[in-house]
């Protein structure tokens, strides 16, 4: 059984915790185990350096084939996760809703992060987001993760998503080219890299509100430099016959 240390380590060449670690190949069974457990990964993470860059490497690698295969296979085909560091930022997105504060990128909104238990991702849901002059882009995109009753904000649905090679893409040649401006503060909850508006560029279809069941002037997203979106909607309401399904 891997025991965390009480301390973080912060060196994980000269750590004294390397000394007595079980094996890389070892960690790797144990996780496979635990079918890749992202909340004991990012405990262990969280107090040992020479832990965290095998998580990096490995662990967050093996999480995302596990919880996204059919994306991971997409995605790996054309190179975009091929260099360690981006795995962890791209599990985190799998399993994790941002939320967000006042002041933040959402402004009224103060509604805390909170991990999902399991979401789907759709490639094809993802081109309802592209204007049509980007639609050969690639677009993996959530479904909207549900806050019901937000006082006078009403059904509040926050989604993420990942573009496959946005270095490559043309929703980022064409922010370059429209001198879209970044966000003077906040930062990707994943990777911690810059933000683009996708409302300011005016780069938001009307498709992507139908996709969501949102109002049209109700939705908004970011673009991160490294192609993870996060975005806001506020949902149009169930009819009487939707919520009569749901009770079924």
């Amino acid at each position: 059984m891997l025991v965390a240390k009480k301390y973080r380590c912060t060196h994980s060449a000269l750590c004294i915790c390397n000394r007595g670690h079980l094996s890389e190949d070892v960690i790797f069974l144990v996780f496979q185990h635990l079918n890749w457990n992202p909340t004991l990964i990012a405990t262990m993470s969280s107090v040992c350096k020479w832990f965290d860059d095998i998580a990096k490497s490995v662990l967050w690698k093996e999480f995302c084939r596990t919880r996204a295969p059919k994306m991971m296979l997409d995605m790996q085909s054309s190179g975009s996760y091929s260099v360690d560091g981006n795995w962890k930022a791209l599990a985190k997105l799998l399993v994790y809703c941002p939320g967000c504060t006042k002041g933040g990128l959402f402004d009224s909104i103060d509604i805390p992060g909170h991990f999902v238990y399991r979401t789907r991702f759709s490639g094809t849901s993802g081109k309802s987001f592209l204007i049509p002059q980007c639609r050969t882009d690639v677009l993996y995109v959530s479904d909207p993760c549900e806050h019901l009753d937000q006082g006078e904000e009403g059904d509040i649905g926050f989604f993420r998503g990942i573009f496959r090679s946005f270095s490559n893409s043309k929703v980022r040649k064409l922010l370059i080219d429209r001198e879209a401006k970044l966000h003077p503060s906040e930062v990707c909850p994943y990777c911690k890299a810059k933000l683009w508006s996708m409302l300011q560029a005016n780069m938001i279809p009307r498709s992507a509100s139908s996709r969501l069941g949102s109002y049209d002037d109700g939705i908004e997203y970011y673009v991160c430099l490294n192609g993870h979106m996060l975005g806001i909607c506020t949902l149009l309401p169930l009819s009487d016959s939707e919520e009569a399904s749901d009770l079924e």
